[in-house]
Formats: C-alpha cells, sequence, structure tokens
C-alpha cells in the first residue's frame, strides 16, 4: 500500500471508543488517516444528517456534534477532502442482516461515501453477551485484533485489485480476536427478520429477537449468510452497492398506465 493512501475513519460509537482507536492505530501504520466521527454514540441512527453541526479539534482528530453521516459529509467536503478510501468501525456489536442495513450508523456512513463515489468498509465485531447490555461489556484493544487485521488486509489489497469495480462498500462483520486470523467467507445479508414489540402501560418496548439464536448448532440461517458464518466464528464480508437498485416489471407499469383511467382527470373531480 502507498504511503499517500488518504482514509478517512469514522464510526458511529464516538471518537472516544476503543473501536476507533484500534482501528486508527493499525491503518496509521501504513496510511494517512483523518477522524472524524461523532462526538458522542449515536448508534443506530441510520443515515440521519444535520443541517449545522459544531466541530471540535481532539487528540485523534475531528469531533463532530452530529450523526456518521453528517461525519463523511464534513470530512468530504471540508476536513479530508477526496480519501482514497472512508473506514467506518469497528462497531461494538455486530451488524449482520438486511434489516440493519438501514438503520446502522456504521454502516450508514459507508452508504454516505458511496454516494459520493469513494469506496469504503465498514467493520463490526460480534460481541457474544448474555443478560448484559452491550453498552456495558468493557473490551481492550487487543479483542479488536481481528477486525483490524481484516480491515488493515482489505485497505492495503482491496482498491488495487479492483474489488470496488464490483462493490459501493463492504460490510465486514468479524468475531472476537481469538489468537489465529479466522476464515473469511464472501456473504449475502441474512434475511431473517424477528423484532417484536411490547406493551408496558403507556411504553412499548422493542425486541430483537434474532440475537437470542446465535447458537451455532441452532441458528436458522442458511450456509452463506453474514448471521452464520459470524455465529461459527468466520469472518463475513458482504459486497454490497448504493443505491439500492430497482426492480422494473409488467404489474406496475400496467398500474401506472391504468392510473388516469382509475381516477380521472383533477377537473372532472371538482
Amino acid at each position: 500500500m502507498s504511503d499517500s493512501l488518504e482514509i478517512l475513519l469514522t464510526n458511529d460509537d464516538g471518537i472516544d471508543s476503543t473501536g476507533i482507536r484500534a482501528l486508527h492505530d493499525a491503518l496509521a501504520a501504513t496510511a494517512d488517516v483523518t477522524v472524524v466521527a461523532p462526538a458522542t454514540d449515536q448508534s443506530a441512527c441510520g443515515r440521519s444528517i444535520s443541517h449545522e453541526v459544531d466541530v471540535d479539534e481532539r487528540e485523534l482528530g475531528y469531533a463532530v456534534h452530529g450523526t456518521p453521516a453528517d461525519c463523511v459529509v464534513a470530512g468530504m467536503a471540508e476536513l479530508c477532502p477526496d480519501p482514497d478510501l472512508v473506514v467506518a468501525g469497528c462497531n461494538k456489536g455486530a451488524n449482520l442482516g438486511e434489516y440493519v442495513l438501514g438503520r446502522s450508523g456504521t454502516i450508514s456512513a459507508a452508504v454516505e461515501a458511496a454516494f459520493f463515489d469513494v469506496p469504503a468498509i465498514a467493520t463490526s465485531m460480534y460481541v457474544p453477551i448474555d443478560d448484559t447490555p452491550l453498552g456495558e461489556v468493557a473490551l481492550e484493544p487487543d479483542a479488536y485484533a481481528e477486525a483490524t487485521r481484516i480491515t488493515t488486509y482489505l485497505a492495503e489489497h482491496a482498491l488495487e485489485v479492483g474489488v470496488f469495480d464490483h462493490a459501493a462498500y463492504l460490510n465486514v462483520n468479524v468475531p472476537i480476536a481469538d489468537g489465529d486470523p479466522a476464515p473469511v467467507d464472501i456473504t449475502d445479508p441474512s434475511k431473517r427478520y424477528e423484532m417484536d414489540a411490547e406493551r408496558d402501560g403507556s411504553q412499548i418496548h422493542m425486541k430483537d429477537l434474532i440475537w437470542e439464536s446465535m447458537d451455532p448448532e441452532t441458528i436458522p440461517d442458511p450456509e452463506g449468510t453474514d448471521r452464520r458464518a459470524v455465529a461459527e466464528g468466520r469472518i463475513s464480508i458482504s459486497p454490497l452497492t448504493a443505491p439500492h437498485s430497482t426492480n422494473h416489471h409488467d404489474a406496475l407499469s400496467a398500474l401506472a398506465e391504468t392510473y388516469h383511467e382509475s381516477v380521472g382527470s383533477p377537473a372532472r373531480q371538482q
């Protein structure tokens, strides 16, 4: 990898998170890295965008008082113009399945970069938990060794071999580091969706039931999906596109053609 490679690094856990520091230190060994990250935790904010944000200079880089999408826009326009690559992460907690693609701030940063026509890598780490909330799980930098290893490898090689000629961004999910490098699977996002809600008086509690079935012996997700790969201790790389593709078909075209015939002209309805 050339010393001139410019990387814009962001996340959604906030600029003070252990995961972004671990990625920064690994990537900065061989690239010019500019951190533009949220000042506070912005997990699950999707591609929410602000009209105006404050920016502070911190020891690691720029802290934007806004969302990951804000960080990418501010970075591209002012703070780190013309990067070769955007990296988002490392997120504490996996981002698996189709249903998280529009919800995750980590992935949304990569999607925002894709609209700037800049390739991106979103890296997240699966953290097995029981009853402890993920936010209360403390992780040392060494836990991110798998994440930093695969992300650095992809940053070093994916551009030069043409990976991003076929994908706008890579959604990378890794297990917690455990000795030797894990095997790598090229995957599709799982289609499984198991959100639920429970009412308790004036409150409704949202429940994501998918995480209750991550046992590799019983997980229902098929081979080739991101969730199965990670549950079985492998690295998942899903090559994805943005914007999302459209699916033209005769049924919708026929419906459009009969619209005026069905509802009549606006003048006739008055």
